[in-house]
């Protein structure tokens, strides 16, 4: 079948394998390229690093969990399991990028001679927590890592059989700001209705650590955790223009919950003097991103002045610093914020840059084309993450969407 591209509301509903491959190769080969370069402290070489030889990625088959997993496996050279609810492809219909882009890491990983092994279906699950503890026995012994990347629009709690709900809204008066769509120039308004109580304590339920601190206790009950791990769940806290949305809205409850969550893990992980941390990363395209109202906006502002600074990084080139400069960085103590939390939005947080973002934002005025930003990027970025806008990639092809 010839597979376009089809998106609805900043959702794209189609993805296509040689694209996502490509994109997987891609992340692949910059990664071994710089973990053997000493050349760039901000990317420093891997090679002398005590990296994680066993890693669970939770959620690893897209944006920053595929990173971490492509990390972990081209410069750690380490075994990896990903957990990833996916829809696999049919005769007439694609598959999700991340079942796409997981057929492709496995095979570049079992090419040079690594272990990748994939476990689709419901993370939440007591079934599928099951299901990934007795792959980790059978084929890694133990894990020394477990990244938490999930983002889900809903979770079935694994005890009551009760469906939760996640929503993208303010909390207390309804939020009107700029926004544009990924596939429109013109400035447009957009208001974002306040959330009920029950909305807030779903969303938390959802995206808060209730589920990442029953992974690592069911891991611990079943002795999967190898002596000093670590587990890393990545979060988002963003500039003050998004904060009514994000951070003081219902994620940023979730993320709270999130950040109490990982000092709790840590305390229970002392018995094999483990720990748990939150990273806080950049802003970046991911599908998750993408439909949150105002973000576009700010992204293809903010990505052209990270650009024109030097400072701008895909969801790798971070997932690649926070390993070798932080995490892993063979210092006596992580660096941290007060709060404990890891933080690689450093760079999209520096004053300039969000001092810029502002006065660019203040140019812009509803109902007229955008003013500068780096929308074209953004929307790359996005394209390249289903598999398509690549270049020399020719999508007028007859593909059968079955095959990687």
């Amino acid at each position: 079948m010839i597979i376009t591209k089809k998106v609805l509301r900043n959702v794209s509903l189609t993805a296509h394998p040689i694209g996502c491959r490509r994109y997987v190769e891609d992340q692949i080969a910059w990664v071994q390229k710089h973990a053997h370069d000493a050349s760039n402290p901000a990317y420093p070489a891997a090679d002398n690093l005590s990296l994680p030889k066993r890693v669970l990625v939770l959620g690893g088959s897209t944006g920053y969990g595929l990173s971490s997993r492509i990390f972990a496996a081209f410069a750690a050279k380490a075994a990896t399991i990903n957990v990833s609810f996916e829809r696999e492809p049919t005769e007439n219909k694609t598959a999700t990028p991340g079942w796409y882009n997981t057929m492709a890491f496995e095979k570049k990983a079992t090419e040079a001679g690594l272990k990748a092994f994939s476990v689709f279906g419901d993370a939440f699950s007591n079934e599928v927590k099951e299901k990934t503890a007795d792959l980790i026995a059978k084929e890694l012994g133990q894990v020394d890592l477990v990244v938490y990347s999930l983002a889900s629009p809903l979770r079935n709690d694994p005890v009551t059989g009760q469906t939760y709900r996640s929503v993208l809204k303010p909390i207390g008066p309804a939020f009107t700001a700029l926004s544009v769509d990924l596939d429109s120039d013109v400035v447009k308004t957009a208001t974002i209705e306040p959330a009920t109580n029950e909305q807030v304590q779903e969303t938390v339920k959802v995206m808060g650590g209730e589920d990442w601190s029953l992974w690592v206790d069911y891991l611990m009950e079943r002795n999967l955790l190898a002596p000093n791990a670590m587990t890393v769940a990545y979060s988002y806290i963003g500039p003050k223009i998004t904060y009514p949305v994000y951070r003081e809205g219902t994620i940023g409850k979730a993320k709270e919950d999130l950040e109490r969550t990982a000092a709790n893990l840590t305390q229970k992980l002392e018995s094999i003097q483990g720990k748990a941390f939150v990273s806080v990363n950049k802003a970046l395209v991911t599908r998750a991103s993408a439909v949150i109202p105002v973000v576009p906006l700010y992204m293809a502002l903010l990505y052209e002045v990270m650009k024109e600074r030097g400072l701008h990084e895909h969801c790798t080139q971070q997932i690649y610093r926070l390993f070798t400069t932080l995490l892993y960085a063979n210092t006596e103590q992580i660096l941290t914020d007060e709060q404990g939390r890891i933080r690689v939005d450093d760079w999209e947080m520096l004053d300039e840059v969000q001092s810029e973002v502002e006065k660019r934002w203040a140019l812009q005025r509803e109902g007229e084309i955008l003013k500068g930003g780096d929308l074209a990027g953004v929307q790359e970025e996005y394209e390249q993450i289903h598999g398509f806008g690549f270049a020399d990639i020719d999508y007028s092809q007859d593909v059968d969407p079955r095959v990687i």
